[in-house]
């Protein structure tokens, strides 16, 4: 079987080292040794200036929060092109999202839409990096400044990614990133927010515990976002490895792109100034019928991609429907190819062979 995806799992004697503190510590959760540890090595791995990591327990708990900190039971601006945790993140917490088209080649929101969308109960943009392909931060700043606005980063896809020579977890107001097990690095299940203001930074930190301040008062409501040790103990053993994972995705990606030369497929678009992570290899098919043709044939080979993202958020049962044409017209022909560390070239040329 050749899956969409396949976890890289350390070496057992890393991962059992770091569990080993834990125990010899006997701390399991509440912000241990290991979490805070995790936190100071994400952030000198990833040249994070002056900015600040809260390690989480998945990556859908820091939208959550970042939603419910700045949305402020609002409308927020944000993508139907994203996983389903975007919206859901936005109703869950008692906002409305107001969707805003796609980009038909990067993929991302498209900024030049944003404006008409804003109303006098408009708190937030909520955009999502795409695959790991930027938006158009400079002009999403630039939107929010003048309506004052503030602007989370969906960047689940993003670990690793640069825009313009720095970390993509330093655009926005506030980043979130999710450290799931299918992700470029995990911690088998968990997530990050990245925030660069002090004052926001330590409201999203108690929001995540409870809202303590201290261990008998509170600053306000909170919810428990703590990552454990044994997550942040898969962490650190998988971080050592994360450059190794990079660059063997980036070979096979690269060798999609030649492989692809003669189908008659699309393949994503990457905003100049992007240092990309290969999290995912988008094909765009002419229709939804030749979609289908494929991904059957390819489930009838052992192999198993993924219609990511499907379907277009607009359309969720829980939300006002609205038209997005370009995102509706993406997300009935886009497929996601196999793409992990250990992919063998063999393995892509049978996965490339049933596409037209």
């Amino acid at each position: 079987m050749i899956p969409v995806t396949r976890t890289f799992l350390p070496p057992l004697e890393d991962y059992m080292r770091q569990v080993a503190r834990a125990y010899d510590n006997g701390w399991l959760t509440n912000r241990g040794e290991l979490v805070k540890e995790l936190e100071q090595t994400l952030c000198n791995h990833l040249h994070i200036r002056d900015g600040k990591v809260i390690a989480m327990t998945n990556g859908t708990i820091p939208l959550q929060i970042a939603v419910k900190v700045l949305g402020r039971g609002g409308e927020i601006i944000t993508t139907p092109f994203s996983y389903v945790a975007t919206t859901s993140s936005i109703v869950w917490e008692g906002c409305t999202p107001v969707f805003v088209d796609i980009h038909p080649d990067y993929l991302t929101i498209d900024e030049t839409k944003i404006e008409a969308a804003i109303t006098n109960k408009t708190t937030c943009i909520l955009a999502t990096h795409v695959y790991g392909n930027p938006c158009h931060v400079e002009e999403i700043e630039r939107i929010a400044k003048q309506y004052k606005l503030s602007v989370i980063y969906d960047a689940a896809h993003c670990f690793g990614v640069k825009y313009k020579g720095k970390s993509i977890f330093e655009y926005g107001d506030v980043s979130t990133c999710s450290f799931h097990a299918t992700k470029v690095f995990h911690t088998g299940e968990g997530g990050a927010i990245f925030c660069q203001d002090e004052d926001l930074c330590k409201k999203l930190f108690y929001s995540h515990n409870f809202g303590h301040d201290g261990p008998l008062a509170f600053h306000d409501v909170g919810v428990n976002g703590k990552m454990s040790e044994l997550q942040a103990s898969m962490g650190l053993a998988v971080l050592p490895f994360v450059d190794n994972i990079l660059e063997s995705r980036r070979k096979s990606a690269t060798r999609y792109f030649e492989l692809l030369q003669r189908k008659k497929v699309a393949t994503l678009t990457l905003r100049n100034g992007v240092d990309w992570n290969y999290s995912y290899f988008p094909v765009l098919f002419s229709d939804e019928d030749a979609l289908l043709k494929a991904e059957k044939a390819m489930q009838l080979d052992g192999i198993l991609p993924r219609r990511y993202f499907y379907p277009s958020l607009n359309r969720l049962p829980y939300v006002s429907q609205v038209s997005c044409p370009v995102a509706e017209d993406i997300a009935g022909r886009v497929l996601c190819l196999p793409l992990y560390h250990s992919l063998t070239e063999e393995e892509q040329i049978q996965v490339v062979s049933h596409l037209p």
